[in-house]
């Protein structure tokens, strides 16, 4: 894990190394924490994620991929390293920033969630191990970009509406 400069942003590995990088940020109506903004977000996942992991899993479980089912919507007070939030290990977390991560026998997967002042970031970086990863992440690096975005989005109208 490495930290990008200037910022709180962790990623598997130097940028041009990665097979996948996609990093957003917004800016939100109020201060968070990386954990509040993960709670918020998972307490009420896109529909469609549902539908996405489901045929995730029944795919790559003919490849000995193991199911991960999605997000709860369980809500945490803290977290440290070591615990799960779903299927995601926690590697690291501090009052501005959340790594996560996924890692099999096809890819490794981080993702980010950082603050500073009111902006959040979401950040993904992926180490594809072979050629089920690559074709894995055709069409999740083309779906990931929008569900982010679209999460972020829903992030912003959620915490405007608390103010």
């Amino acid at each position: 894990m490495i930290t990008l400069s200037n910022s709180e942003i962790r990623i598997l590995a130097p940028v041009d190394t990665l097979d996948y990088f996609d990093s957003q940020t917004v800016c939100l109506a109020k201060d968070v924490s990386p954990l509040q903004a993960w709670n918020l977000i998972m307490q009420d996942p896109q529909p469609l994620l549902k539908l996405a992991f489901g045929i995730r899993d029944a795919v790559s479980k003919r490849f000995g991929v193991k199911s991960i089912g999605g997000f709860s919507g369980a809500s945490h007070d803290t977290v440290q390293k070591g615990d799960f939030l779903d299927f995601f290990l926690v590697e690291h977390s501090d009052e501005r920033t959340l790594v996560l991560t996924e890692r099999d026998r096809h890819l490794d997967v981080m993702t980010c969630l950082s603050t500073r002042g009111k902006e959040i970031s979401v950040t993904s970086s992926v180490t594809v191990h072979n050629l089920f990863g690559r074709a894995y992440m055709i069409p999740v690096g083309i779906a990931h970009k929008f569900i982010v975005r679209n999460m972020l989005r829903r992030l912003q109208r959620k915490l405007a509406a608390y103010t």
